[in-house]
């Protein structure tokens, strides 16, 4: 596109150079009026832009630039800053101008995790105990030492006592876990989706929950005998509370309107179940499945010291009448380390499960 200069602004123009190289200025033609020094700065304003836009018209403006990133409430990006400043050195004389750079804002989330994180407890643990040990600081005989212990761990599953105990006391905490899981999750499920079964189940659990569950054993042992019946009840009366309380909050805490939109979209019964129920219960449900698991192993210590002939609690028992100190923290340690794993078990198939939600510990 060319550009248009009119005879005004060539006369101008020659009159600012004569004048910027002291040369005298010659005398205008008889008739002609010279422009005023503002109509000559501002045809030379107007030459300047269209010289630089390619502009038809002599007094167009200096055209905006489109802040396309601040319409869409984001940063301004590097390519409209360069944008910006390719215009103000053709329309503003050269100047340029620099955006100040933007604050920093500080980062109010945890941050990444760490790699092993919930290890690292557990790791300082051991070692302030085998420093503390190796000082001298504790009594062997009411606290081995942490290499004493391994070696009598080694000792037991070399005899083949350690094995058994383990196994049976999984195969206890097992069927105990399973059937607390059941009657948890179907509890809940009545009483949190119907206003008749919350009014028939709801106030009963919270009584089971008010008693004392230890002190359900010898009432346990009346009715189911002394044999393993009974420690099975009671690990899953342990297990079923916190996972009914959990869940059943999280049915009752689910937004109304979800509700009403499943009613607008004339969802069915099972639908809605499927589609909005279940994945709003899932993070109140991975709450109480915790809480079970540890409770499992929590019951399962105070039962297997009671009519058990094997177990990790009839060993420790056992150690507790000779005096062996090693192998109660043997049993204990066993414990910590099931309770451990099946927690982590838990809050990873959490992650995979609920992978699609965005908090603070994702």
């Amino acid at each position: 596109m060319t550009t248009r200069i009119t005879t005004t602004d060539r006369t101008a123009t020659t009159a600012t150079d004569r004048t910027a190289t002291g040369a005298p200025h010659p005398s205008p033609p008889a008739g002609t009026t010279l422009p005023s020094p503002s109509t000559a700065a501002t045809a030379t304003d107007d030459t300047a832009i269209d010289a630089g836009t390619g502009t038809g018209s002599p007094s167009a403006t200096a055209p905006a630039v489109p802040d396309r990133t601040e319409a869409a409430g984001t940063d301004v990006l590097e390519t409209d800053v360069l944008e910006a400043n390719a215009v103000d050195e053709a329309g503003t004389g050269g100047r340029r101008f620099r955006r100040a750079p933007r604050a920093r804002r500080r980062g109010l989330a945890p941050g990444k995790r760490l790699p092993a994180s919930r290890l690292i407890g557990p790791a300082l643990f051991l070692a302030l105990w085998a420093v503390a040990s190796a000082a001298g600081q504790l009594d062997p005989g009411a606290i081995p030492a942490p290499w004493t212990v391994l070696k009598t761990t080694g000792h037991l599953w070399t005899d083949g006592t350690l094995p058994t105990d383990v196994l049976t006391s999984l195969e206890r905490a097992g069927y105990g876990f399973a059937f607390g899981l059941t009657a948890g999750v179907l509890l809940a499920l009545a009483s949190g989706l119907s206003r008749v079964g919350e009014a028939l189940i709801d106030g009963t659990v919270q009584l089971n929950r008010a008693i004392p569950t230890l002190g359900l054993i010898p009432l346990f042992i009346l009715w189911l005998g002394i044999g393993e019946t009974f420690k099975i009840a009671i690990i899953a009366i342990v297990v079923y509370i916190p996972i009914y309380l959990n869940l059943h909050s999280a049915l009752s805490g689910i937004d109304h309107r979800f509700v009403e939109l499943a009613e607008v979209q004339g969802l069915s019964r099972l639908r809605f179940v499927r589609e909005i129920v279940i994945p709003g219960a899932l993070p109140g449900f991975f709450v109480g499945l915790r809480l079970g698991v540890t409770g499992s192993w929590l019951s399962l210590v105070v039962l297997e010291q009671i009519n058990a002939t094997s177990g990790l609690g009839y060993m420790m028992f056992q150690a507790q009448n000779y005096g062996r100190t090693d192998i109660i923290l043997v049993g204990l340690l066993i414990y910590g380390i099931f309770g451990l794993v099946s927690d982590s078990a838990v809050r990873l198939i959490e992650r995979k499960v609920l992978s699609w939600r965005r908090t603070l510990s994702s």
